[in-house]
């Protein structure tokens, strides 16, 4: 089995959880999704740190981040398929 890269909590999210010390670019990214114990692979387009979520497919602004199963913000600006997700595109809905 291969090292697990990035974690999936839900099989309805969008993004992953990077839970090894750092993504590089151009990595191929092995994702473990919990829900349903299946695996995914993605390539990161950029470098992304431990804790840190990458994009499970290409987002618009407006659209929504899905983690845990859960709505947990809005995109602010386009993010692509394996872009690194986090505060710089991605803002609560709540303010």
């Amino acid at each position: 089995m291969p090292q697990t890269d990035l974690i999936i909590h839900d099989e309805k999210d969008n993004v992953a959880v990077v839970v090894i010390d750092k993504i590089i670019k151009k990595q191929t990214c092995n994702g473990w999704i919990m829900e349903n114990d299946k695996s995914i692979t993605i390539t990161s387009i950029n470098e992304i740190p431990l804790g840190h979520k990458i994009a499970l497919q290409d987002f618009k602004k407006g659209d929504t981040i899905l983690k845990y199963g859960h709505d947990i913000g809005k995109v602010i600006k386009p993010i692509k398929k394996g872009d690194h997700v986090h505060v710089h595109n991605v803002k609560t809905k709540k303010w």
